[in-house]
């Protein structure tokens, strides 16, 4: 049985190499021997680094491929280019900054036996800043209202997959990918898993999360589900409800005391309150449409600007120097 790692790796010059070497050490000690790392460099503005370190990697090590995005599609995105290289039987994907730590493969490989096919590490106690765990935890929230997560799956980016998960992984190809969306909509949730592991202190540098990447990886979800369609079309219908009880009321009001005068000011408040209401029902419904519109333009999820490996053979592909894009 083949494994195949598959690290996006971004401004991670300084950690990929301990990663990868670690990673194979510790196959070492499982007992494993025939396994594959698919390094997927997202276009690092590191002035070429990150992707001479990958390169180093890959000529130095004959189970590393290198894959070198000609521009920055964010993370998700970045997996799914090296899932088009992954040839194992299991795939397994991690990050790049050694939070994600090798010595923790075991517990999540350990489950294969009992027959799940995706299994997810999750972390008890988290190493990340407030700001990033309070973005992951809108992330959970977001996940499991829209695409109808199960409220005990817990899930990272250290994940163990069957390689059937993945290739029907492969067959989405739209630029707005979200990996958990994926991988529900693939495998029954009673086939998922979650084991405890723990979570290492990020090595160098900090998150490359910023909260506008926060914002745009939370938004792909709306991709897989109708459900934001769905509130705003209930969400109006309530407002109608209650501006059609308050326009009663407020008639029987003046029938009773035919001297009251109506406000200038609830009059401006409602005008303000409904307004937003339909301008945020337009825009959710122009989010889809913009969608539609972007994936009829045939736009991408990558563009692989070069593939580095000492074995040719091994890229399923057609070989290095290959331009291709996750429309082939």
């Amino acid at each position: 049985m083949k494994y195949s790692i598959v690290i996006p790796c971004y401004r991670s010059s300084h950690t990929v190499r301990n990663v990868v070497e670690l990673t194979a050490e510790e196959f070492g000690r499982l007992g494993i021997d025939d396994f594959e790392f698919v390094l997927v460099d997202d276009c690092s503005p590191d002035g070429g680094e990150t992707i001479n370190v990958l390169r180093a990697l890959a000529d130095e090590y004959t189970y590393v491929t290198a894959v070198e995005l000609a521009r920055n599609t964010g993370q998700h995105n970045a997996v799914m280019a090296g899932l088009a290289y992954a040839a194992g039987d299991i795939i397994i994907t991690m990050d790049d900054d050694m939070q994600t730590h090798p010595s923790q493969l075991g517990k999540l490989l350990a489950k294969l036996d009992e027959g799940y096919d995706v299994i997810y590490g999750y972390y008890p106690d988290k190493k990340h800043s407030g700001f990033r765990n309070f973005g992951s935890w809108v992330n959970f929230m977001t996940v499991r209202i829209l695409i109808g997560k199960p409220k005990d799956m817990r899930t990272s980016s250290y994940c163990v997959m069957r390689r059937y998960v993945c290739e029907n992984m492969k067959q989405y190809h739209e630029q707005y990918s979200h990996l958990q969306g994926l991988v529900l909509r693939t495998v029954s949730p009673e086939r998922i898993t979650s084991v405890p592991i723990e979570h290492f202190e990020r090595a160098y540098g900090k998150s490359n999360y910023t909260l506008k990447k926060l914002l745009g990886l939370w938004s792909n979800i709306a991709g897989f589900s109708v459900v934001p369609l769905q509130i705003t079309k209930r969400c109006g219908f309530g407002i109608s409800v209650l501006g059609l009880l308050g326009a009663l009321i407020l008639i029987i009001r003046k029938l009773m005391h035919p001297s009251m005068v109506i406000g200038w000011a609830s009059m401006i408040v409602a005008i303000f309150f409904f307004s937003g209401m339909l301008m945020f029902t337009i825009g959710m419904v122009g989010e889809y449409v913009g969608r539609m519109f972007l994936s009829m333009g045939n736009y991408p999820q990558y563009v692989v600007r070069d593939v580095y490996t000492s074995d040719p053979e091994r890229i399923k592909t057609g070989g290095a120097n290959r331009i291709i894009s996750g429309k082939d």
